[in-house]
């Protein structure tokens, strides 16, 4: 690491083919967050300005929001390099740009290996509670087995009833873009329409989430205007009548065998439709996975209701990190 020139390290901006190009990096060491696989990195890339630089075979990411500066990632490498390419990452932050080292969503498993090293002695470390990430067991969520989710399977019989012999499952591709954004936009204005933006964080502050739901919507985009990106990620639809009623898009992190359920959009008017594309996007996509990561609430009532309602096994916690005591 002596060799480098801190100087030299150039950060892109994450790029289509980043998804692609750069997924070996992510599967390097244990993480189950959802953002253990380049599909997040891409979707957010506009909204924290996500940029990448890769060094000597390893990966560093760094955001640049408009109203929180600049904050880095744990980096994308082994264990057993992690502790050199977090120091790398802090002189780059130390003296390149003459600000303190802060990571925003750093996953437990990454901040358990700089913790044993003694490399966060010196930092502030806050448990981010609004954004730990639901895990749950994925054969449970394939077959909604057991007393625990008969609401759910009672649910998706309704659905089956009302549309016997009208519906279907379809693995989207890029000849469906168009139905995909139209049944985006009409869930948009669903959304206005009720206000369903307000939302309460764990230290009961209220909020408006539909920045960050504007921000996923633009993500959606993104994904269906670059075809190097929809070819590595799995979308699936349900069809009702011929017409586009629910689509879900997710990735997969091999190592973890963990499907990440990035977007759902749904009908709500349809009773079973959320519980349906819930389902059939794991059977027909992620048959093999044994976890899955749905993300967190975004301090949504409603989706955390929702969430809980699948009755999680674990949680991926995520950690703001920030050195202390800086001075340029």
């Amino acid at each position: 690491m002596e060799d480098i020139n801190l100087k030299d390290l150039k950060f892109d901006p994450f790029s289509a083919e980043d998804v692609r190009n750069l997924r070996e990096y992510f599967f390097m060491r244990p993480n189950k967050s959802c953002d253990s696989a380049p599909l997040d990195s891409f979707i957010w890339r506009n909204y924290y300005d996500v940029r990448r630089c890769v060094v000597n075979n390893e990966c560093l990411l760094m955001l640049e929001k408009e109203d929180a500066g600049y904050a880095g990632c744990i980096p994308l490498c082994s264990e057993e390099k992690l502790p050199e390419y977090f120091k790398l990452q802090e002189r780059y932050f130390n003296e390149v740009l003459g600000e303190p080292f802060q990571i925003y969503l750093a996953d437990e498993e990454g901040v358990e290996v700089l913790k044993k090293a003694g490399l966060l002695e010196n930092y502030e470390i806050r448990e981010e509670e609004d954004l730990k990430d639901y895990l749950y067991d994925a054969e449970a969520m394939r077959t909604l087995a057991g007393r625990k989710l008969a609401k759910k399977r009672n649910h998706i019989h309704k659905f089956e009833e009302t549309y016997a012999g009208r519906w279907e499952y379809k693995t989207l591709t890029t000849e469906d873009k168009l139905d995909i954004l139209s049944l985006l936009a009409s869930w948009k204005e669903q959304k206005d329409e009720v206000g369903e933006g307000a939302g309460i964080n764990a230290k009961e502050e209220t909020f408006d989430a539909m920045e960050s739901l504007d921000a996923e919507i633009l993500g959606v985009h993104e994904i269906l205007n670059n075809d190097s990106v929809f070819e590595n990620v799995k979308i699936g639809g349900i069809y009702i009548d011929g017409k586009l009623c629910a689509f879900s898009i997710g990735n997969y992190n091999e190592r973890e065998k963990m499907a990440i359920i990035d977007i759902e959009k749904a009908d709500p008017d349809v009773i079973g439709l959320y519980q349906v594309i819930n389902q059939q996007f794991l059977i027909h996509e992620f048959p093999d996975a044994l976890l899955v990561n749905r993300e967190d609430d975004v301090g949504l009532e409603g989706l955390r209701r929702s969430k809980m309602s699948y009755y999680p096994i674990g949680f991926e916690r995520k950690y703001m990190l920030r050195q202390k005591d800086f001075v340029k």
